[in-house]
């Protein structure tokens, strides 16, 4: 049996939470089949299976190009403001931080952790006021710190930024207790060598 993730019980996974966010927060463009597999960490056929829910009711819009399936959001409908809010405050982060952080010199990993991240990965509670992220590398402070401004204004939350140095993470033995509290309790990776859209 599926459980419905905690970030959002009423989705039925969360892959299709996850589906969602990448298309209705990125209205502007198309995605191929391929490349939402290939973002989401998932077969091209369950890829498939959720676009022809989502299409069928009117949610995401589809065309073929040659051989091949772009999808797009649906900006045309009654139900596009809401459930892009929606996936924008619960789902949102993951997509957004991977963009914003791909795209910002010094950045070489980075991870939402906290309430967010145990939601993400289905510990049941209620709905994360912030989304916490662990920066690892050396971006410039100001940049930092104007992207976790401008990304609470697009989520509607509070997103705290925490930098840490490549050395400090990869330090196992580490008597940090704010890093020893991160790496015990779930890590969401945001995978910043994706092509930001």
């Amino acid at each position: 049996m599926k459980v419905s993730p905690s970030l959002l019980p009423l989705l039925r996974s969360r892959m299709q939470g996850e589906l969602l966010a990448l298309v209705l927060l990125h209205p502007d463009r198309e995605y191929s089949i391929t490349e939402l597999s290939t973002d989401l960490g998932v077969t091209p056929t369950a890829v498939l299976r959720e676009v022809d829910r989502l299409a069928g009711g009117g949610i995401l819009a589809d065309r073929r190009v040659g051989r091949s399936r772009l999808v797009r959001a649906r900006t045309d409908t009654a139900l596009y403001r809401p459930l892009s809010d929606l996936m924008a405050a619960s789902f949102g982060p993951l997509p957004l931080l991977t963009e914003e952080l791909a795209r910002l010199d010094g950045v070489r990993q980075a991870y939402i952790y906290g309430s967010w991240a145990a939601r993400y990965d289905g510990e049941p509670g209620p709905p994360p006021a912030d989304v916490d992220v662990l920066v690892v590398g050396d971006p410039d402070a100001d940049a930092l710190f104007d992207l976790a401004e401008d990304a609470s204004r697009r989520l509607g939350r509070e997103v705290n930024v925490h930098r840490v140095s490549v050395r400090a993470w990869e330090t196992a033995d580490t008597d940090d207790p704010f890093l020893t509290s991160v790496r015990e309790r779930p890590l969401v990776a945001l995978h910043l060598d994706r092509e930001a859209p």
